[in-house]
């Protein structure tokens, strides 16, 4: 079993996101990454984000804890929200052997996230595509626009936030 604590920064209506190749039809994702042993969850969430997006950030609220199971693999999601303490944007390392590199990070729009016309950094409306394609679900764009509701609690599958 693997656990992976991921941030959420929301900061003027607009959300932290990090460009970074995670499934054929996935490339945008909030930072995070894999509890190491021997460190806090919150350790874990301070250094994820630092290496990923150059912020140093302050761990604000649980908002949900969800499984990925899939065959002989269990990953425990845990999503806090954080607030900006320092530091200043940019694309990070991804220090894990053979994990997919970080190209950039940037501050979406909420309103933008279930915008078929976005097309991230690369401003290419053909890469843009629907919602789905980037990784987020209308679902999670619903619980991000209404400020998580229900949050510090257990949702069963992770689809269930719509990740």
């Amino acid at each position: 079993m693997k656990v992976r604590a991921t941030a959420i920064l929301v900061e003027d209506e607009k959300i932290l996101l990090v460009e970074q190749r995670v499934t054929g039809s996935r490339s945008w994702s909030l930072p995070g990454g894999a509890l190491e042993a021997g460190e806090t969850l919150e350790a874990c969430l301070v250094r994820e984000v630092r290496e990923e997006t150059g912020l140093l950030v302050g761990m604000d609220r649980l908002l949900y804890l969800c499984d990925r199971i899939e065959a002989a693999r269990h990953v425990v999601h845990i999503t806090f929200q954080v607030r900006r303490l320092g530091g200043h944007l940019q694309a990070g390392e991804e220090p894990e052997p053979g994990a997919n590199p970080i190209h950039s990070v940037e501050m979406v729009p909420l309103s933008r996230l279930g915008d078929p016309a976005w097309g991230g950094m690369l401003g290419d409306p053909a890469w843009g595509g629907m919602l789905r394609e980037r990784g987020f679900s209308q679902r999670f764009c619903d619980l991000a626009e209404s400020g998580f509701p229900g949050s510090g609690t257990c949702r069963g599958a992770v689809s269930n936030i719509g990740l």
